[in-house]
């Protein structure tokens, strides 16, 4: 990622997380963060990873709902870029959160001396 691709991500971040927070009231917007932004060189595309705390059906509705914004996002995007392309805007769910979530149940069970449980909740031999 090049140094413009970066200020422009944090540019798309910083922007959009300010304009949820105050222009969008949606019911299926649960509690998430915008944990990434990746800029094609050509900034034709924003990857907008999406930290989601929740249940599956939770996260899904989030992610439905940010995309469903997009257009209009992009469109607030506009008037704040100085480029001559507003990226298109791609909600993605990030798993991240998950994983650390489930590092430190791993860690605390071993802390605890209980063998370690696999994904599915099985203890492992």
């Amino acid at each position: 990622m090049t140094r413009r691709t970066e200020r422009v991500g944090t540019v798309i971040q910083r922007t959009l997380s300010e304009f949820i927070l105050r222009q969008l009231s949606d019911p299926r917007l649960g509690f998430f963060t915008l944990s990434t932004v990746n800029t094609t060189p050509d900034l034709s595309q924003a990857k907008i990873g999406v930290s989601v705390m929740g249940t599956e059906e939770e996260k899904t509705a989030t992610i439905a709902a940010l995309t469903e914004y997009a257009p209009r996002m992009r469109k607030h995007l506009s008037g704040i870029l100085q480029t001559r392309i507003v990226p298109k805007l791609i909600f993605e769910l990030d798993r991240n959160l998950d994983h650390g979530f489930r590092i430190d149940k791993l860690l605390l069970d071993i802390e605890r001396g209980d063998k370690p449980a696999d994904e599915d909740g099985d203890e492992k031999n």
